[in-house]
């Protein structure tokens, strides 16, 4: 940002210009100046040193300043800083209402897509992963690099068989979905949703998609509607277009 368009410039180097002789730590001074100024804002002290020209120091001190400040001057869109984006703890979010959606994983070979299926059911609250067959389990550095973490908030329980994992969802009332293109799917953005039921979505391997036997012992198929040349998405994708979806229909759960 040019100095000459920041209007606060040389209202601020008006209070730093007194300042820099004193013998005393340049970014307390700096912090102190600032706030005299701006006390609902911060100024970020590790931006600054003694090398620094005095025009620098004052653009520098500037540009640390919240940007929420000049976004109120000039209307532009930010992005959002990290305390404002209302994360949750693990702790918090374990014991936080969940959608109850159960998210099973049949033979998907990437760790990296098993980590970024995490990475989104912790971001819709879903209740849980079921983790099956050669679906790789916690703790792996390569589920970790996409999972971010997300594996610690996330419950998750392994079977060795899909269809174990389905006759125990089934008995626990859980309807049993999976998304697959099928002689009798349902396209996703036609799929009704029973208020106070329980579903349980299944996303297969990356190349023979959900095996058949697991298709045949499911209640009801999903696809996600395709208009080009592949009819196929990466499973971290559908993973992601399917969970909006039903958050979108189910969110008032969580987010009333």
């Amino acid at each position: 940002m040019p100095l000459e368009l920041i209007p606060e410039c040389d209202q601020l180097a008006q209070v730093l210009h007194p300042v820099f002789l004193q013998p005393y730590p340049l970014a307390h001074l700096l912090q102190n100046a600032s706030k005299s100024l701006f006390p609902d804002v911060r100024v970020d002290s590790c931006l600054y040193n003694f090398d620094m020209s005095y025009k620098n120091i004052v653009f520098f001190s500037i540009r640390a300043i919240n940007i929420e400040y000049f976004r109120k001057k000039t209307d532009v869109m930010r992005k959002l800083l990290n305390e404002e984006l209302k994360r949750l703890t693990v702790e918090s979010f374990k014991n936080s209402v969940k959608l109850p959606l159960v998210v099973i994983l049949d033979n998907v070979r990437s760790l990296n897509n098993i980590g970024s299926v995490f990475r989104t059911s912790d971001a819709f609250r879903v209740e849980a992963i079921y983790l099956c067959g050669i679906t790789a389990k916690p703790p792996h550095k390569d589920i970790h690099k996409t999972a971010l973490g997300a594996t610690e908030s996330v419950k998750w329980e392994y079977f060795e068989r899909t269809l174990d994992a389905i006759h125990e969802l089934n008995t626990d009332g859980y309807e049993v979905c999976a998304v697959e293109q099928t002689v009798d799917s349902v396209m996703l953005e036609k799929f009704h949703i029973e208020k106070g039921k329980k579903y349980a979505l299944i996303f297969g391997h990356e190349m023979r998609g959900v095996d058949q036997e697991v298709v045949d012992a499911s209640d009801k198929s999903i696809e996600i509607p395709q208009f080009g040349t592949k009819h196929s998405l990466n499973i971290s994708v559908s993973a992601g277009v399917v969970l909006w979806e039903f958050y979108r229909k189910m969110g008032g759960i969580i987010n009333p």
